[in-house]
């Protein structure tokens, strides 16, 4: 396995993760794919030009190269991207032949599948997709998409050579909502960055994020009704009469069509609980620099409707913190009840206050909790999913590409 283009129109693993519609996927591609260079798979990540003042092509480290293709103008909104998948396709494709073509494609998001389907069959290339969310799986938890996703979806899955799963929990929704071949589908989690999101002095960063000895909860996303950010804020508002002096920080910036909504919601709830002084907003930040946040935290709070994964949940782990979850796809391979964090199953504000009380009241369980959490995520790291993805690249360059059925 020698070279690999990476598709990922929609968002660039050079974009700021938190705003936008950058998120885990910016984190994954970025991570994966300088992992891959580090262990000889040299690629090139094909992005659609999202700002007039980009360089057509941005060499991130040898072997890592990000390339921004012209397909309808920079400022155009995600829910318009699928008007320009054929021109980001025949561009793409006209540069892959220039170059001499890949060993293999790698798609992220259903809008980069559509885009890998048709370049595999006019290449005569093996296809890998990564979806990161599936809308079957977002309309189960009230979050609905187009039917021309899920279209789309089915078409990508149906013709992918191989299909990555997050965990075991996706495999199962690929399967029983899409009919997706289990012989196709290979669990390959994410890792998680060691040298920046490892246990440290919470003093310190306390210290650095001018934060007291307060109690201290975590939310760390994109704001817009799918990651629940609400559902934090009504959990520190049931918590004020055991821990009045809690406070909660959320880092993250408003995402999408709902982003404005949620955050109108979410200024409500706090001004409705008098909550105004005790809830910190910040900015979107470098993704390294997230680590001081986490370990500054007593919890991290993640209760996101549905996962694939969740990055945030491994990376706060792999800081010695505790996590409070959403009992949600990816979220109850990562958070192991009792013992790591604790899984909710419901929405209800109450019951995550319940368990972030657990946390906060018991300095033995918190302290098992924050030494059992790092030593889990030391089993996740990017270069093992490379190793992995690296001998599944080559597997299929051995075989006849999967034709559509």
């Amino acid at each position: 396995m020698r070279s690999l283009a990476v598709l990922s129109l929609h968002t660039s693993p050079l974009a700021q993760p938190g705003s936008g519609d950058s998120g885990g996927m910016n984190v994954y591609v970025r991570e994966l794919v300088a992992a891959l260079a580090q262990a000889g798979v040299r690629s090139e990540v094909y992005v659609r030009r999202w700002a007039a003042d980009l360089p057509d092509v941005v060499d991130v480290e040898p072997g890592f190269r990000v390339v921004h293709v012209d397909a309808g103008p920079p400022e155009l909104a995600k829910e318009d991207l699928p008007e320009v998948v054929d021109e980001f396709t025949e561009r793409v494709g006209r540069h892959l032949c220039r170059q001499g073509g890949p060993d293999a494609i790698h798609a992220n998001y259903w809008l980069s599948g559509l885009a890998g389907h048709r370049l595999k069959h006019e290449l005569d290339l093996p296809l890998v997709s990564t979806f990161h969310t599936l809308a079957r799986v977002k309309a189960e938890t009230g979050d609905p998409e187009p039917d021309r996703r899920v279209d789309a979806e089915s078409e990508v899955i149906a013709c992918s050579d191989a299909i990555l799963a997050n965990c075991a929990a996706e495999v199962t929704q690929l399967v029983e909502l899409y009919g997706a071949d289990p012989s196709r589908v290979e669990v390959v989690p994410p890792g998680v960055d060691h040298a920046f999101f490892s246990p440290g002095h919470r003093g310190g960063a306390r210290a650095a994020l001018g934060l007291g000895d307060e109690p201290v909860l975590l939310f760390v996303g994109r704001i817009q009704p799918l990651k629940g950010l609400t559902v934090a804020i009504g959990a520190l508002a049931e918590l004020s009469e055991r821990h009045p002096g809690a406070v909660l920080v959320v880092v993250g910036g408003r995402s999408g069509l709902g982003g404005a909504e949620e955050m109108a919601a979410a200024e409500a709830l706090i001004d409705r609980h008098g909550l105004r002084e005790r809830v910190r907003f910040v900015a979107p930040q470098p993704h390294h620099l997230l680590s001081t946040y986490y370990r500054a935290a007593d919890v991290c709070i993640v209760p996101s409707r549905s996962e694939s994964f969740g990055l945030v949940a491994l990376e706060a782990a792999a800081c010695g913190t505790p996590v409070v979850a959403a009992a949600v796809g990816g979220l109850r391979t990562l958070v192991d009840d009792g013992v790591t964090g604790f899984l909710v199953d419901t929405r209800d504000p109450a019951d995550y206050a319940a368990a972030v009380a657990e946390v906060l009241g018991d300095a033995s369980l918190a302290t098992s909790l924050a030494t059992a959490a790092a030593e889990r995520a030391r089993g996740f790291t990017w270069s093992t999913t490379a190793a992995r993805l690296r001998r599944l690249y080559a597997d299929l360059t051995s075989r006849s590409p999967v034709s559509c059925s």
